[in-house]
């Protein structure tokens, strides 16, 4: 099974949260993970923020953004594609970033037809989006 990540999905991995156990068991059982490029930006800027609120110690962002950068290799990171992003704002209302994640996960799945893929995101528009497209929403436990 190929496991999707969205960005609120990808930092639980790296900073405690409610359902981190959940994705981090999901990741576990996953053959592939993957996610969209942006992903990684939008990681290293959550990460930034908890620093910022004073969430985390400079260790500990040190520590995490390490990490993180070290781990980036080990996830599937996919392009998108812009037009269907769009066709996906118009449809669903989604907002910029989550239906880029939305249509880098179509592409994969249009690319590789008869793929056990499953869709992880804590947005319940964008998990409402992914099952009208046809994805297995892995909804937290």
């Amino acid at each position: 099974m190929i496991a999707y990540l969205d960005t609120s999905s990808l930092v639980k991995l790296y900073v405690q949260e409610a359902h981190s156990v959940s994705v981090k068991k999901l990741v576990d059982e996953a053959e592939i993970v993957a996610t969209c490029r942006i992903a990684y930006p939008e990681t290293m800027s959550a990460i930034n923020r908890r620093f910022r609120q004073g969430d985390l110690a400079e260790t500990q962002y040190d520590a995490l953004v390490a990490r993180f950068s070290g781990e980036w290799r080990r996830f599937a990171a996919l392009d998108f594609d812009e037009l269907e992003a769009g066709r996906l704002v118009n449809v669903y209302g989604l907002r910029g970033f989550d239906a880029v994640h939305l249509s880098a996960a179509i592409l994969l799945k249009t690319a590789q037809a008869g793929l056990s893929l499953s869709f992880s995101s804590f947005d319940e528009k964008l998990n409402n989006a992914a099952s009208a497209e046809g994805f297995t929403v892995l909804t937290p436990e």
